[in-house]
Order: C-alpha cells, then sequence, then structure tokens
C-alpha cells in the first residue's frame, strides 16, 4: 500500500537533432568528388501512453527524469546519422498532466486514450550535400540539429470506476467491499483505516461492476480538512455515489445532509451525480428502528439497510448497483454526453487487491 501515488512531478525533454557533416569525396580517380556529407539524425519524441494494467504513478515516484535519445551526427560519404529513439512514459487510465508553473492542463487521458506525443525531438542539421550550386561547387556549410525541449509538467490521477463509495470514516465502506468483491482492504475499528483507495469488482449478471472505496470524507473536506481535496478529486470520476450512513453513530439522520453540503463546496456537479443511500451495521441491537427514521426523512431517496456481519442486504444492495449504473448510462445516452469510460472491462487482467 506505501506504493500508491496519486501525483508526480517530472521532467521531460526530447532528443536534440544530430548535427550535419560537412564532407567530400576522396576517392581514386575521382579528384574534384564534391560534398558528401551526411544529414544528422532526428531527435526522439517524448510520449505518453495509456497503460491499462497500471494503477498508479508510483513508477514516476523514483525516477523524475525522462529524456528522449539524441540524433546521430551525419557522416561523409553520405551517411545520415541515425535517429534518437522516443522515450514513451506509461500512465494509468484517469491521469491528467499539466504544465508545472501555470498549472494549465496539457491533456486528460480519460478522454483521450490514444498516444500523446507531447514533445517532438529536434530536427537533425543538413549536411553540406544540400548546399551544393552552380555557384558553390564545395560547399564547406553543413546545419548544427535544433536542440530538444526540456518541460517540468505535473501529473495526477484521478479514479475512474462505475460507483465511489461516500462516508465518514469507520462507516463501512472498506467492509462493503470486501464483503463484495475480492478486494481485501485494512479494515479495522478505528477511523481513518482506509489512507489510500482501493477498487474492486462486483459481477452483477453479466455485468463488471467497479467499485472505489476511498479514504472517508470528513465535515471541512472541501477546504482541505482531513485528506480533504485528495479524496474529493478521486471521487470527481466516478458515474454514481452510494452514501454509507452508520446507523450506530450519533449523527446518522444528520450524516447525509454534512457529506452531501461538503460535495456540493467542493463541486455542484458532484453533489448532482446518481446516488443512493446505504444503512449499514443493521445487525447491531442499537440500529434498530434507525433505517426506518433514515428513510422517514429522505422519503424521495433510495435507501437500502445492510449488514455486512449477517449478509443482510447485500444481494439487495448488489441489485441496486446494478440498476444505478444501468441508469446512469441510459442517462448518458440520451443526453449525448460521454459517460465515464470503464476501463477495466473483462478483457483486462484485473488486481483486486489494490493500487499498484
Amino acid at each position: 500500500m506505501e506504493r500508491f501515488a496519486d501525483e508526480a512531478m517530472i521532467e521531460v525533454s526530447s532528443g536534440s537533432g544530430g548535427n550535419g557533416c560537412a564532407a567530400f569525396r576522396r576517392e581514386k580517380y575521382v579528384p574534384r568528388g564534391g560534398p558528401s556529407g551526411g544529414d544528422g539524425g532526428r531527435g526522439g519524441d517524448v510520449i505518453f501512453t495509456v497503460r491499462r494494467n497500471l494503477r498508479t504513478l508510483a513508477h514516476l515516484r523514483y525516477k523524475r527524469s525522462f529524456k528522449a535519445e539524441n540524433g546521430r551526427d551525419g557522416e561523409g560519404a553520405g551517411r545520415y546519422g541515425h535517429n534518437g529513439a522516443d522515450i514513451t512514459i506509461p500512465l494509468p487510465p484517469g491521469s491528467l498532466i499539466r504544465d508545472a508553473q501555470s498549472n494549465e492542463l496539457i491533456r486528460d487521458f480519460t478522454k483521450n486514450q490514444e498516444d500523446f506525443i507531447f514533445l517532438k525531438g529536434g530536427n537533425g542539421g543538413w549536411g553540406n550535400i544540400h548546399f551544393k550550386s552552380s555557384v558553390n561547387q564545395a560547399p564547406g556549410k553543413a546545419n548544427n540539429g535544433k536542440p530538444g525541449i526540456t518541460v517540468k509538467i505535473k501529473v495526477e490521477l484521478r479514479i475512474i470506476a462505475d460507483i465511489g463509495l461516500v462516508g465518514f470514516p469507520n462507516a463501512g465502506k472498506s467492509s462493503l467491499l470486501d464483503r463484495f468483491t475480492n478486494a481485501r482492504p485494512k479494515i479495522a475499528a478505528y477511523p481513518f483505516t482506509t489512507k489510500i483507495p482501493n477498487l474492486g469488482v462486483l459481477t452483477a449478471g453479466e455485468r463488471d461492476i467497479i467499485i472505489a472505496d476511498i479514504p472517508g470524507l470528513i465535515e471541512g473536506a472541501s477546504h482541505g480538512a482531513g485528506l480533504g481535496f485528495r479524496f474529493l478529486k478521486h471521487i470527481s470520476r466516478t458515474a454514481a455515489l452510494a452514501f454509507l450512513i452508520d446507523l450506530s453513530g450519533d449523527n446518522y439522520l444528520d450524516a447525509f445532509d454534512i457529506l452531501l453540503n461538503e460535495l456540493s463546496a467542493y463541486s455542484q456537479d458532484l453533489a448532482e451525480k446518481k446516488h443512493l443511500l446505504v444503512g449499514t451495521k443493521t445487525d447491531l441491537i442499537e440500529t434498530e428502528g434507525r433505517l426506518a427514521e433514515l428513510a422517514a426523512k429522505y422519503p424521495g431517496e433510495e435507501i437500502i439497510g445492510i449488514s455486512v456481519f449477517s449478509g443482510g442486504g447485500i444481494k439487495e444492495l448488489g441489485d441496486a448497483f446494478l440498476n444505478l449504473v444501468n441508469n446512469t448510462e441510459t442517462d448518458y445516452a440520451l443526453s449525448g454526453e460521454p459517460a465515464p469510460e470503464n476501463y477495466f472491462d473483462d478483457s483486462e487482467d484485473f488486481d483486486d487487491e489494490v493500487f499498484g
């Protein structure tokens, strides 16, 4: 788990072009052979590519500098220099790259999965064979290659999932993920057990639903309290939300309002995502009757009570998750807007444990 990383600052450089060569033919019986200097090779490009098997930016934590190969210089006898090799930097789905100085968005790899040539290598210089003319039969001129470009960028990762689990610390998010999927998040009876996002796959019928268990939200998170922005940015990419309400807690009737207010303060779009409410820990004696009270307070909300310990309500919640995802996709289709893509389809190997 320590290997999880969702931000990285890196420096990338394209390759410089090789220099052109100034040379002349020196062959027996050819006393005035003329220019024969070849062109320099082109510098390598900096390319970003999406790799679906990546779940984190940990591979950028220890290597912060990436440089494409320089082009080789041209040589005599008309030999052109080799082009420099490109440098390809893999990124997980949901990554963004920004300018390190201005924070301007350069590329969003949620919407664009194709390879992205970020920096072009420098062109190679011309050899003196290009400068021969009727008035200058033996030019001694050759061009230097164009230099490469170096840029510092910020790479961010935002998780893409079908359903994000939202709730206060110790609301039962990790326990639910563990029950639904083969993920094995750390679970304990104290707040903030989850410190990094976890993903699991719930198979419902013929559909795989990606569920994200994200560190618990606290009041003031929209202003940076607790895990703050690092929590909220991850759920911004989920298609729908499930609000987990701990029915054994003192604030079980106010929890949904507080959570929704935090989402609204961060992003109104986030607060308007399709969602349902999940009352947890219904097996405990002190929660008896509280699910009905919650339903009475929010008559317009879909509310399902569950007990991870006894299994009560788990099947019903799985069916509700499937309906929620299907309804969300239908809404996107009717609106004509692109839906958040599930990158973890059946054709890919998926590591259920954690990112990284």
